[in-house]
């Protein structure tokens, strides 16, 4: 908590220190503009909103043993699906790299209230917001925050396995042949009905390895021209070989 507190601060500066640069700075054109109010801008905030609801999370959370905080941290991502279903056009429309709406979005004055405006937008610096750029933050710092309880969640399965001898495994193949392998382990319910997000976080974990945006890997495996399934149809083929090889001896 003390880490917060600190983060606050200096998330608050920087957002801060950023405005007053923008302040005195022109964009040389409606694009530039519009990276900045969605790409550069919403890394700030989203920092602030981050550490802001790990605060308050802990600072709320019950005494007791781990069926009650289990209870509790779970309670908090349901609170963060709530927030993306009831934003869902706008997370799909950011999640899939979409720009058609980005002149009304990310453009300072260009807001259109049939674009389901967030009541404190009200009270923004107009010079420095724009009606979705917020939104943007929201939507990385839940990412965080969603991970951070998926993390806390899990803290006692991998404290468990801390304690065993065994090497730590490390991924050596490329992140997109895993990205490829998670996406088919979930499509096919390898794991049960258990989200695509803690899969992905799990093999991070155990494999020592980021994986970043995985979805737009994902949408870049389903762009592929020659073959959509590549690591996948090399483990076939690497295990027909073995296979072959044994039945040879």
């Amino acid at each position: 908590m003390s880490r917060c507190e600190k983060a606050i601060e200096i998330t608050i500066r920087s957002k801060e220190s950023l405005r007053m640069l923008i302040q005195k700075y022109s964009f040389k054109s409606r694009e530039e503009e519009i990276y900045f109010f969605k790409e550069i801008k919403p890394q700030f905030l989203s920092k602030f909103i981050y550490y802001n609801a790990i605060y308050n999370i802990e600072t709320k959370k019950p005494y007791g043993g781990y069926r009650i905080l289990k209870k509790y941290y779970n309670n908090e991502l349901s609170k963060i699906k709530r927030y993306f279903d009831f934003n869902l056009d706008f997370y799909r429309y950011y999640r899939t790299g979409s720009t058609y709406l980005d002149y009304k979005y990310f453009v300072r004055g260009q807001f259109d209230i049939k674009l389901a405006l967030e009541s404190y937008f009200i009270e923004c610096d107009p010079s420095f917001c724009t009606s979705h750029d917020f939104k943007v933050a929201e939507i990385i710092s839940n990412n965080m925050v969603q991970d951070y309880l998926i993390e806390k969640i899990n803290y006692k399965i991998n404290k468990k396995n801390r304690r065993t001898n065994l090497p730590r495994l490390f991924w050596a193949e490329s992140k997109t042949s895993l990205v490829e392998l998670i996406y088919a382990l979930h499509t096919h319910k390898a794991f049960g009905n258990v989200d695509l997000k803690v899969i992905a976080k799990t093999f991070e974990k155990n494999f020592n390895i980021e994986l970043g945006d995985y979805y737009h890997t994902f949408m870049e495996l389903k762009n592929r021209k020659i073959c959509k399934t590549k690591f996948i149809n090399s483990l076939q083929d690497s295990l027909i070989r073995k296979i072959d090889e044994q039945d040879e001896r």
